[in-house]
């Protein structure tokens, strides 16, 4: 993915030390979830994001040169109740979810990872909660097929104005001429 890279976070990354962080945002129906992997809130984009320190882990974050579709995958453990409700309650799959890049010496992270939600598995020992998430990249939905079917129903069933298909059936079994004069004998 080509993306540009701020001056500051080229500069804050060329420091002798340097404390990276990632930031998560995921789109539920009830609000935007927010963690980063530090302690404490932090502010990135105006908005606010909640420190999971170690809890949160991610994988699966690859950089590459081809148009493969690629997924990573977030774990969260040590999980409130309330967050395992949400989990269980809203719905999830296709949701938008971004993963940020940064140093806490600067403002200015970038995007590394844009997909959408999948697939959730909830794991419960009673005292502490993991859940794990997989976010596959956009570019899944090229290889999926299509259901739709290229027929007059079909399309009069997104479109009730649109006639396009309307003569296709009765161009089936018609000869048409192409490319020579026709002679009517």
């Amino acid at each position: 993915m080509t993306r540009s890279t701020p001056a500051s976070l080229l500069t804050a990354l060329s420091q002798p030390e340097v404390e990276p962080f990632y930031a998560v945002e995921m789109d539920f129906d009830s609000g935007p979830v927010r963690f980063w992997t530090g302690y404490g809130d932090r502010v990135i984009f105006s908005d606010n994001y909640i420190g999971t320190g170690s809890l949160l882990n991610i994988s699966g974050l690859d950089e590459v040169n081809d148009l493969s579709a690629k997924n990573i995958t977030l774990q969260l453990s040590g999980v409130p109740t309330d967050l395992v409700s949400l989990a269980l309650q809203e719905p999830y799959q296709r949701r938008a979810c971004k993963v940020y890049f940064g140093t806490t010496d600067t403002s200015t992270p970038i995007e590394v990872f844009s997909g959408l939600m999948d697939v959730m598995s909830i794991e419960d020992s009673g005292e502490a909660s993991t859940i794990t998430l997989t976010v596959e990249s956009k570019l899944v939905r090229l290889e999926k097929a299509s259901n739709w079917r290229y027929t007059n129903e079909n399309h009069q069933s997104r479109y009730a104005d649109d006639t396009f298909f309307s003569y296709v059936s009765g161009l089936q079994a018609r000869d048409i001429v192409w490319g020579r004069e026709v002679t009517s004998d």
